[in-house]
């Protein structure tokens, strides 16, 4: 079980992780809590209906991590699309977005607090650490998080595709990116064992 989730009897995931892990874990939630912002109203809303039919932003976030975590729902996967063909796209990506990246965002939120919710729920062990058990609605809100954690990660280290991630391998121990890319490596680890468990 160490490093990676095993799938519970009846439904679910464990792992065990130590002390670092899950600081780590649990700092990298709340800095994704922290750049996704609170939700249209605050975190607390007066009128929930209100929160309900807000409209969200029709422009891309500036931020590239936001940007990789809500990207334009219309694009030319195929390459760079004429003025015409680009200005239907953009106009189809605002209205997309206008509708639904607050809902994203309230996911990603549940999903990040969720995290951090059952890290400190955590009976530490004797001998330090401890091991999560995750029911099946908890490990898919872990899945979720652990993928926008490594969109986000991915996106400060500019990956692009797997040639990219190759590269990291390589990089040297005195690079100031190697913990990053650490973390990111290890995260892809937990998100695989993760998705396995989830299988039927």
């Amino acid at each position: 079980m160490p490093g990676h989730f095993e799938p519970l009897h009846g439904g679910g995931a464990a792992v065990a992780l130590d002390d670092v892990e899950i600081s780590i874990i649990r700092s990298l939630a709340v800095q994704l809590l922290e750049l996704i912002g609170p939700g249209p109203g605050g975190d607390a809303p007066d009128d929930p209906l209100a929160e309900l039919f807000a409209e969200g932003p029709t422009e891309p976030p500036k931020d590239p991590v936001l940007r990789r975590l809500f990207p334009d729902a219309y694009s030319d996967p195929e390459g760079t699309p004429g003025p015409e063909e680009a200005e239907e796209q953009q106009a189809h990506s605002a209205e997309f977005r206008r509708y639904t990246e607050n809902d994203l965002r309230a996911g990603k939120r549940e999903n990040a607090l969720a995290v951090i919710r059952c890290l400190d729920a955590l009976t530490p062990a004797l001998d330090g650490g401890a091991v999560l058990k995750l029911s099946t609605e908890e490990s898919r809100q872990w899945l979720g998080a652990l993928n926008d954690l490594r969109l986000a990660i991915g996106s400060r280290l500019e990956i692009e595709d797997e040639d990219d991630t190759d590269l990291l391998y390589r990089l040297p121990d005195e690079d100031p990116r190697k913990p990053m890319v650490m973390a990111y490596l290890w995260l892809g680890g937990l998100q695989e064992t993760l998705v396995t468990t989830l299988m039927p």
